[in-house]
This record gives structure tokens, sequence and C-alpha cells, in this order.
């Protein structure tokens, strides 16, 4: 890095406790407006910044990487995923890329959780009826779901977020059971009394609730294909807190329309911000603004630990989060 602030460019509004203390320590370009970077701003930012602070929705390719200015030498990422860089693309320009692992686990578990339980008890339906006039009193059969108590839970994905999601729902009276690329330790496996599925196709074939909590990568695109959703037992709901485009997005949709599985959670979608009007127009889907990691205690968190990466970078070391590769 040149000089003895380097300069940081940040692509949108951070909590101020954050912009204050990156204003304390780096030559800092803020983003007061919060407006998303066009390719123009971004690559006008590649040839200034000795650091470049993106958030999940830039979208850093290898065309972008490679019209970087050689003043650009770490990528410090404001967030968990890292699907939106182009990884193989900066390691080749030399340019280092870091995230902010961990410290959304417990936020995203807790939403993953709230949607686990909002979908089958038809929260949001019962809090419609209620804003709309339409409630008129109690009924033996009204506005019935599904208890959750004692049914399977298939998690895909047993990393940080998919354990937490794990121990919220033992204290609901779920079983746990999983797919991974690899099982847990064993005394994971034993806390949590979670069954490993190596074969994904079985376990969705199983279970009543699917939660996905795999980052999305090459290998878990479209990982929930048509051939999997067909899988699924038409008393099943799905949730996902992960990445939209882990799921087909249409073909969710279809089976949604047919009535095929009984419901879906999403907090995420395949063409963000955009979200099918299909599903806008579902009543057995709950959706979400990507909004798991929301809490103000989590912003502040991942701002520290970009700092973190960027002082240690600057420092001639190796980053606490540098990114090296990405599984689920």
């Amino acid at each position: 890095m040149t000089g003895t602030k380097p300069v940081v460019i940040v692509t949108r509004k951070l909590p101020d406790v954050i912009e204050t203390r990156m204003m304390e320590l780096f030559d800092v370009r803020l983003n007061l407006d919060d407006e998303p970077f066009t390719a123009e701003r971004m690559a006008a930012a590649m040839q200034e910044a000795d650091v470049l602070v993106p958030t999940v929705t830039d979208r850093i390719d290898g065309k972008i990487l490679a019209a970087a200015g050689d003043r650009l030498r770490l990528i410090a990422s404001f967030g968990t995923g890292v699907d939106h860089i182009d990884l193989a693309a900066a390691r080749a320009r030399g340019i280092t890329v870091t995230n902010t692992p961990g410290v959304l686990t417990e936020d995203t578990a807790d939403m993953t959780m709230a949607l686990i339980l909002a979908v089958p008890r038809r929260l949001v339906a019962g809090e419609r009826l209620m804003r709309t006039g339409q409630w008129r009193g109690w009924s033996p059969t009204s506005m019935l779901g599904n208890r959750i108590h004692g049914k399977r839970l298939g998690i895909i994905g047993m990393g940080r977020i998919g354990q937490a999601v794990a121990r919220r729902a033992r204290g609901f009276g779920l079983s746990i059971h999983y797919h991974n690329r690899r099982p847990v330790h064993a005394e994971t496996e034993a806390e949590l009394e979670a069954t490993f599925w190596d074969n994904l196709d079985q376990m969705l074939s199983r279970m009543d609730i699917i939660s996905i909590n795999c980052p999305h990568t090459p290998a878990t695109y479209h990982l929930i294909s048509p051939r999997r959703l067909a899988l699924i037992q038409p008393h099943a709901f799905i949730v996902n807190t992960s990445r939209g485009e882990v799921i087909d997005e249409n073909a969710l949709v279809r089976v949604l329309q047919n009535r095929e599985i009984a419901g879906a959670g999403l907090d995420v979608f395949e063409h963000e911000p955009q979200v099918n009007p299909k599903l806008l127009g579902l009543d057995n889907v709950v959706l979400m603004p990507h909004m798991g990691s929301a809490t103000i205690e989590g912003r502040i968190d991942m701002g520290q630990k970009v700092i973190i990466n960027i002082r240690t970078f600057g420092d001639n070391h190796t980053p606490p989060d540098r990114v090296i590769e990405t599984m689920y």
C-alpha cells in the first residue's frame, strides 16, 4: 500500500461508529448516499483504491478485476458470502480477499428458526387476517397450521450457521438430520443428536422441514433442482436463509403453486433485489427482504472485522479472515 494511510473506498453506507473509526485510521472515501455503485463508479474505485470494501450486492467479476489499478491489493468484503467475487481472478492479480465470518451466525440462525416457526404455523397469514379486519374470532378449524415438535429437520450445510440452527431446533423438539460435504466432529454430532446423510436425495425425501444453510458456490448453484424438489414430500416445508441461487426459483414456484410441497420461507432470492412476482401471489410462502443478518450488533461486528483485516494487511501480516476456498 502507498503512503502512511491506505486509500480505502467503501461501496455502501456502514454504521456510523464503523465509518468514524475508519476515518481515524485510513484515507477513506465513504458512500454517504448509500446508492449502489454503478459499473463506472466501481471501475473508478478499482483504479483509485488500495483497499476496496464492497458488500455482497457488488459483483466483482473477472472483467472488472482485469481493469483494476496496480494499487488495489486488498478486497475487504463486508459480508460472509464471497460468491459475488471472482476469487480466481483476484488471486491471479495478487489481490487478497477477506470476509467477515462468524459474527452473523447467531443472527442468521435466529431468522432461520423464525421462518421454521412462521411457515408451518401460518404466522404471516394470521397477522394479515388481523390487519385486514377479516378475523371473526376463535374457531376450532380456523387458521390451522402444522405442529413442528417431533418433526424431522434436514439441514443442508452444517457449518457454523447450520449447527446454530440445529441447537435452536432441538429446543423445539425437532429431530436433527443434515447433509454436508463431510460429517461434523463426532462430539458435535453427539451433542446435537444429529444424523448425517451422505446422500442428499435420500435425506430430502424423508424430511418434514428442510433448511438451506450452505454457501453459494459453483457446486451448490441450483443444488435444489427440479428433480430434487420432486423428491420432497407434499407435507414438507423448505426454508432458505443462505443464497437464492442454491434453489432453482422457477421450479420452486411451480411446486408451491401446485401444492407439491406445503410451503416455503425465503429470506433470499435468485435475482435480488428482484423477486419473482409469482412468489408474491402465493399464500403458502413467507417472504423476507434478505434481513437474516440485519441486527445492529451484527453490522458493527462485521465492520470491526473489516477494520482488523485492513489493519493486519497494512502491517504486512496475513489478515485473519483471508478467503482461501468455500465449502459446505
